[in-house]
């Protein structure tokens, strides 16, 4: 069989422990067909060759926990991503308020109070700048919402309205009204009312954000959520239809649509090498920014606060059992210890609910592998609880960038000796977990260099904190870091025999990168380009 495109005078790193480096790689259309150091044999008549100059070739990047959708929607509203201070958040509000017709709604997120001079944000300074438009604008960890006047009174929400279950109305101390800031399950009081975007609207969104994924060398994505509606997947089978779907999309059930699932006896991996469902999602804590993280022990400063439980330990468990027995995988956001170890101890009984975990063999009445269940962050576990993720052959999918956007909140709210089992990935992959990096768009960009950047040093672009990074004990090498935003993210899937390294047979997913990040110095890892990705056997961005 003669090639279909023969890639020569490369630096192969394969992610195939059986041939681990090559100089060459032939595809037979969209398949892997040899991997080698001279493959001319291959070359027929109407091969493309293309001779890469020693440019670094890999398997392409998957990003393993990602709210695609929502970051390409997210992308045409208003981005306070960078804003240093409300006064400037407030000045850029204006200006969008200015653009729209009174009366509709005037969407946002990125804000970050944690490093604004003025503290927390209120209502009355939105209605100050945006007085006929309902505002909502998420925080950047997306656990909390920041609402004006008016977006509050079309929810009903007054000083009467009681706390949700799991959720915080925040309050002004003397008045006990609305201050504006609704944390966690609170921010759900504004479905129904909100306007929610159209499929045509995301569709074109998607189109544009997968462009940009190309650029950033991605061939695929684990969708993290979705809304009850399954906007995110209806959005991706639309392009599926049209032939414009250019991601492979692992794509999460939200808890909302579980027993759905359940009725229709939807297992995770149906679907096809495009578009498959994944896991049932469910969160157990908020988040660090918004001090929800659930924690064992009480946040800095704060001696009567220990986060927010988002989802009741016994009723989780239930859950997953039910999950685990009609062959659907888990995946549960946990931030905080006292989070992980809750999820831990439910797996377990999952765990052992599961026959062929018990006795290595499927049964006949469950005739799939272990399910891939996995927690969503591990941001921060107690040094008792890290190994009981390889215990349980739980993956721990985790974004690095976090470690290095959020290392001073976690000094200031958790502090040492806490903060030494934070993004712990070298502690957890000494325990043989599998890890699954992300980036979780669009709390952070989908940027996999800068990914592999923040596990490798620790230290932010600028730098910072020093040569050594932050909590250095727990740095990794560059070939970890890429194996788990390639084969550890397939097998995060169950997608591991067809995805995720440079092995014959696979789908031929690619990225050429213009420097070897495997030899170059760590500081240069952030000045390396994506010259070019290749999905399915194409060339979708760049040149070879």
């Amino acid at each position: 069989m003669h090639a279909t495109m023969l890639l020569t005078n490369a630096r192969i790193y394969t992610q195939d422990a059986e041939r681990p480096t090559a100089r060459a790689v032939a595809l037979a259309g969209n398949r892997i067909l040899a991997v080698g150091d001279d493959l001319s044999h291959l070359a027929g008549p109407d091969t493309q060759t293309h001779d890469l100059g020693g440019r670094t070739l890999l398997p392409g990047f998957i990003d393993a926990h990602i709210h695609f959708v929502g970051w390409a929607l997210q992308r045409r509203w208003v981005d306070l991503a960078d804003v240093l201070s409300a006064a400037q958040a407030l000045a850029v509000i204006a200006r969008k308020a200015g653009q729209m017709a009174p009366g509709r709604w005037l969407r946002g997120g990125g804000w970050d109070a944690n490093v604004w001079p003025e503290g927390l944000p209120t209502r009355q300074t939105l209605d100050q700048v945006a007085p006929l438009h309902p505002v909502a604008l998420d925080s950047k960890d997306w656990h909390s919402l920041w609402v004006n006047s008016l977006a509050l009174a079309r929810a009903g929400i007054t000083a009467s309205t009681p706390d949700p279950a799991d959720g915080m109305i925040e309050r002004d101390p003397q008045t006990g009204e609305p201050t504006g800031i609704l944390r966690e399950n609170a921010v759900k009081l504004l479905d129904g009312v909100i306007e929610q975007p159209g499929l045509d609207e995301s569709c074109a969104a998607t189109l544009e954000g997968i462009h940009l994924a190309w650029a950033n060398g991605l061939t695929g994505i684990h969708e993290a959520n979705d809304t009850a509606e399954m906007l995110a997947f209806r959005t991706y089978q639309a392009l599926l239809r049209r032939g414009e779907l250019g991601l492979r999309v692992n794509q999460a059930i939200p808890r909302a649509q579980r027993q759905a699932a359940i009725d229709l006896g939807l297992q995770s991996g149906f679907g096809n090498d495009w578009l498959r469902l994944g896991s049932v999602k469910f969160f157990a804590d908020g988040a660090l920014g918004s001090q929800t993280a659930w924690m064992l022990e009480p946040y800095r400063g704060r001696p009567d606060w220990r986060g927010i439980c988002t989802l009741d330990p016994e009723e989780f468990t239930e859950e997953a059992l039910a999950c685990s027995a009609a062959g659907l995988s888990v995946m549960i956001h946990a931030i905080g210890d006292r989070a992980n170890r809750h999820v831990l101890d439910a797996l377990r009984l999952v765990r052992a609910a599961e026959p062929e975990w018990q006795t290595g063999q499927a049964q006949p009445a469950r005739p799939w592998p272990p399910l891939r269940h996995r927690i969503e962050h591990v941001q921060i576990i107690h040094p008792d609880d890290a190994p009981r993720l390889a215990q349980l052959g739980l993956i721990a999918s985790m974004q690095p960038i976090h470690a290095t956007s959020d290392m001073l909140n976690a000094d200031r709210s958790w502090g040492e000796p806490r903060v030494q089992g934070a993004y712990a990935w070298r502690s957890l992959l000494a325990s043989g977990v599998t890890l699954a990096f992300g980036s979780d768009a669009p709390i952070e960009a989908p940027d996999v260099l800068a990914g592999i950047h923040a596990a490798v040093t620790r230290r932010r672009a600028d730098g910072a904190p020093g040569p050594a990074g932050w909590q250095p004990q727990e740095r990794i090498s560059v070939a970890e870091a890429v194996r788990a935003y390639t084969l550890g993210a397939a097998f995060a899937s169950g997608e591991e025999a067809s995805r995720g390294s440079i092995t014959p047979g696979k789908l031929a997913d690619l990225v050429v990168l213009d420097r070897d990040i495997f030899a170059c110095p760590a500081e240069e890892i952030l000045q390396t380009r994506v010259s070019a990705t290749v999905l399915d056997g194409r060339v979708v961005y760049g040149e070879l």
